[in-house]
C-alpha cells in the first residue's frame, strides 16, 4: 500500500513540475474560463428580456465551461505524454496503470480547483448574485465534481486518438450534444425519450439538476440522485480508464 502512494505522488509531483514551466496551459485553464464568462455576460446584457433571469443559466453554463476544457486538455495532454512514451516509461518502471491515472487526476485537480473558483468568482461578481455563502458553496463543489469527473473522461477518451488532433473530433461526439439533452436549456422531460436516455449517460445532465436546484433556492440534498450519481459517475469512468489506458502505439 505504501508503494502504491508513493508511485500516485511521484507521477503527480512530475506532473505539477511539467505544469510549472507550461504557462500556456495555465493561460488556456485560467484566462479563457473569466474571458468566455464575460462573453456571456455581454450576450445577457444585450438580451434585455425581463423574463430571462441570467443567474438561472449563467452557473449551469459556467459549469460546462469548466467541463469543456478540463476534458479537452486533460485527452491532450494524455496523447501527448503516450506519442512522448513517457507513460511507456513508467510503466517499465514499475508504475502500475490505476496508480498514473491517479497521480495525474491528483496533479490536475490543483488546476481544476483554481478554474472552478475562477469561473465561481467570475459568474458571481459579474452577474450580480446575491445568493448565500452556502449556496455558492455548493455549486462550487458541483463545478469541482464535474472537473474531476471530466478528466477521468478526457484521460478515457485519450487511449482512443492516436495524437493530438484526434481528441477534436469528440467534441462534436460528446462534448457539444450534452448541452442540449443535460436540461440546460430546455426541460430534459420536454425531450423524446431516446433523447431522455441520453441525458443519462453524460454527467453534465447530473451537474446541471443540481445546480438548477440550488438557483432556484434549494439545497444539495433537493438533488439527491444527481448529487450521488456524480462520484458514481466518476468512479464508472476512473475503473474504465484503468482498463483502458495504453502505454503507447
Amino acid at each position: 500500500m505504501g508503494t502504491f502512494f508513493s508511485h500516485i505522488f511521484a507521477v503527480a509531483q512530475r506532473v505539477l513540475r511539467q505544469l510549472k514551466h507550461d504557462r500556456r496551459l495555465i493561460a488556456l485553464s485560467l484566462v479563457v474560463p473569466i474571458v468566455v464568462i464575460y462573453v456571456l455576460y455581454i450576450f445577457f446584457e444585450s438580451l434585455n428580456n425581463p423574463f430571462v433571469q441570467a443567474s438561472d443559466y449563467a452557473f449551469a453554463i459556467g459549469a460546462y465551461f469548466v467541463h469543456f476544457l478540463t476534458f479537452v486538455l486533460t485527452a491532450i495532454v494524455l496523447v501527448r505524454e503516450r506519442v512522448t512514451e513517457t507513460l511507456t516509461r513508467m510503466m517499465v518502471s514499475g508504475y502500475r496503470k490505476l496508480e498514473i491515472i491517479l497521480g495525474y487526476l491528483l496533479a490536475y485537480t490543483a488546476l481544476a480547483t483554481a478554474q472552478s473558483l475562477l469561473v465561481l468568482v467570475a459568474i458571481t461578481w459579474l452577474f450580480k448574485v446575491d445568493y448565500p455563502y452556502g449556496t455558492l458553496a455548493a455549486i462550487y463543489l458541483i463545478m469541482w465534481l464535474l472537473a474531476v469527473i471530466s478528466m477521468a473522461l478526457g484521460i478515457l477518451v485519450s487511449t482512443f486518438a492516436r495524437n493530438e488532433g484526434q481528441v477534436f473530433p469528440f467534441i462534436p461526439l460528446f462534448l457539444l450534444p450534452s448541452i442540449f439533452v443535460s436540461g440546460m436549456i430546455i426541460s430534459v422531460e420536454a425531450l423524446p425519450q431516446w433523447a431522455q436516455a441520453l441525458s443519462y449517460l453524460t454527467p453534465l445532465y447530473y451537474s446541471t439538476q443540481v445546480i438548477h436546484a440550488l438557483a432556484d433556492g434549494g439545497g444539495l440534498l433537493d438533488e439527491s440522485v444527481a448529487l450521488l450519481s456524480l462520484p458514481i459517475y466518476g468512479l464508472a469512468v476512473l475503473v474504465l480508464s484503468s482498463l483502458t489506458l495504453r502505454e503507447g502505439e
